[in-house]
């Protein structure tokens, strides 16, 4: 078990990587956009020759407008049906949590639903599908560009490999789809430098918190997850855990009313420690 100094110490550490330092302090610093140097691409090529191009008719979708409703109903749901998802309900996810609307300039910056500092966008979505109507099952990756998906490879066990990617948390592999988001990080640090993953840190909860808005406005259940297991991701979707790592993760299935006193279970010991 890790001893009390130590505890302290990585919080102080944690929290002085919070505070960073003002700008005052870093008046040497130069980015190197500043620099001149070449911009790094705005998203990751494609790998795959398997591509499938997402519907865009979202106004098909059974969707509640009232914007007070969906955020009275926005909720983290652990307790799925295990029904599949419709394909049009996954592209819509995909394109309110990182889809493109315009380009600025050349290819200085894409303009997407989400907001994110300087418009560098350092995030790249990765899937593990399970449940999804005109999906395989296994691993993909969101090219936002042409709001596609690659296929990227099967996994012979999609349950066990959510467990294992998420330390063991089993009620997560019952989810429909599994949302992974990867930095890549020099995106931002272009721009940036030193104060890049502060704002990364920021930018990831604005794409979480619009995946839970478009979950809640088709009724679908969600469950922000930080608490994964860095090599086995970074394994599943190829990545060399340096210039690019997940940093968040979201199960997403369908629900129902009546699994609310299964819901409630994982709060129980509130009442029983009398919190």
């Amino acid at each position: 078990m890790m001893d009390e100094k130590r505890i302290q110490t990585l919080i102080r550490e944690g929290r002085q990587f919070l505070h960073c330092q003002s700008i005052a302090d870093q008046d040497d610093f130069v980015s190197d956009q500043q620099l001149k140097k070449p911009q790094p691409p705005l998203v990751k090529a494609a790998i795959s020759e398997q591509r499938i191009i997402l519907p865009h008719n979202f106004e098909d979708l059974d969707i509640d407008g009232n914007f007070t409703e969906i955020l009275s109903r926005r909720h983290s749901s652990r307790v799925f049906t295990q029904q599949p998802v419709s394909l049009l309900q996954l592209s819509y996810l995909l394109w309110v949590s990182q889809g493109v609307k315009e380009i600025r300039g050349k290819r200085y910056a894409t303009l997407r639903t989400v907001p994110s500092g300087g418009a560098r966008h350092g995030f790249e979505t990765y899937l593990i599908v399970r449940m999804c109507e005109g999906l395989d099952c296994g691993v993909y990756h969101y090219l936002p560009m042409e709001h596609a998906l690659e296929f990227l490879h099967r996994i012979d066990d999609e349950e066990q490999m959510i467990s294992d990617s998420l330390c063991g948390q089993r009620w997560a592999s019952k989810a429909s789809v599994v949302f992974y988001w990867s930095l890549v990080a020099y995106r931002c640090e272009w721009r940036y430098g030193i104060r890049a993953h502060r704002v990364a840190l920021i930018d990831v909860g604005h794409v979480g918190q619009n995946l839970y808005l478009g979950c809640a406005a088709l009724n679908l259940g969600i469950c922000g997850i930080a608490a994964f297991d860095d090599k086995v991701c970074s394994d599943i979707f190829g990545l060399d855990k340096d210039e690019e790592f997940i940093i968040y993760t979201a199960p997403v299935g369908t629900i129902s009313s009546a699994d609310i006193e299964k819901e409630k279970g994982f709060y129980r010991f509130v009442e029983e420690e009398g919190l």
